[in-house]
């Protein structure tokens, strides 16, 4: 498995096309956790796993479930789970739906954890940074499993790995 994730690009429209040319082939997915601001019938959108944010008007879903390789992936932007407040209704949420993975944004600030069982990764918004590594301009990351592993690894809107930022699990 290996899955792309980004979040909260906010109209910036060209960098979601600059990824998705730059992965084609190399990812098993391509997941946006919402506040694309994207039209609901913009193209890119077909060839993408993506969630209605606070800033979107389309008619996408709230949150989706997938599966690949076994694993349950639940992607959702997080607004409507309290995010900014803590994990905790996400979490309970993510346990409802039997999810291994969770995918969320609304934040603007990158983040992963795993709390019992359950791997949450926050891309970070790629145009709008916030937080501690807002400095990198904008993160996306990349999960994917090795040795019976997950390792996160975020990325900047050049496509370089932040080496400081990668994780397994």
């Amino acid at each position: 498995m290996k899955i792309l994730v980004v979040s909260d690009n906010h109209g910036d429209r060209q960098i979601v096309c600059d990824l998705m040319t730059h992965y084609d082939g190399e990812v098993d997915g391509f997941f946006h956790c919402g506040d694309s601001e994207f039209d609901s019938n913009d193209p890119l959108i077909s060839r993408m796993h993506i969630v209605r944010g606070n800033m979107d008007h389309a008619a996408f879903a709230e949150d989706e479930i997938s599966k690949i390789d076994g694993k349950t992936i639940l992607l959702t932007h997080g607004h409507l789970h309290g995010v900014n407040s803590g994990l905790l209704t996400l979490e309970l949420f993510a346990k409802s739906k039997e999810a291994n993975i969770v995918l969320f944004g609304h934040t603007h600030q990158l983040g992963v954890t795993q709390d019992q069982g359950i791997l949450f990764v926050n891309p970070g918004s790629i145009s709008l940074p916030r937080g501690q590594y807002a400095y990198i301009g904008g993160t996306y990351a990349i999960i994917s499993s090795k040795n019976n592993k997950l390792v996160v690894q975020y990325y900047d809107r050049k496509f370089n790995a932040v080496d400081e930022l990668r994780f397994s699990f």
